[in-house]
């Protein structure tokens, strides 16, 4: 049985100790659910991450989720314009917490090469996005109450969402 390197814990012979959020910390990075919100060409490049040449479950990313509802990391990719910029933020305010944002290509990130009036320049302006490579360590070292801090509830009411008093989208 293998050890669990990461976490603070008390090796003996034949037990390991660590605290019960670490534990869980650790089965969250490794089981993480992805909703996929692929529109355009990365849409189409996006689909190839579930094949054998890329395969997202060596990440602990096996089981898409197709329902906000059942997600816990919210995957754009492709070029989102400005009408389907709210569409885009009730998907993820319908996500539970903890959730997490991943934005994949040019065209999610920066808008791409369509600087123009009808397309958003970057999701991170209507949404919190994370980077590609800190999703699992956000999960591990993030505490199970991440909603109940004022400091989540101040990122939320940069981005106009607003919770109620069990941290929930409203």
């Amino acid at each position: 049985m293998g050890k669990i390197e990461d976490l603070e814990t008390i090796n003996g012979e034949g037990y390991q100790l660590t605290t019960l959020d670490k534990a869980i910390a650790l089965a969250r990075a490794n089981s993480v659910w992805p909703l996929p919100f692929a529109t355009s060409c990365c849409g189409i490049e996006f689909m190839a991450t579930m094949g054998s040449a890329y395969d997202l479950s060596r990440f602990g990313m096996e089981r898409m989720s197709f329902t906000p509802r059942q997600a816990d990391l919210l995957i754009v990719a492709g070029t989102i314009s400005k009408k389907l910029g709210p569409v885009l933020k009730r998907v993820y305010e319908q996500m539970a917490e903890p959730k997490w944002v991943l934005s994949v290509g040019a065209c999610a990130s920066s808008g791409g090469i369509f600087d123009t009036y009808s397309v958003l320049q970057g999701i991170d302006r209507i949404i919190p996005v994370e980077g590609v490579m800190n999703i699992h360590e956000l999960v591990k070292k993030e505490s199970n109450r991440r909603r109940y801090s004022e400091e989540y509830k101040h990122l939320l009411g940069t981005y106009e969402i607003d919770i109620d008093q069990h941290g929930e989208a409203k």
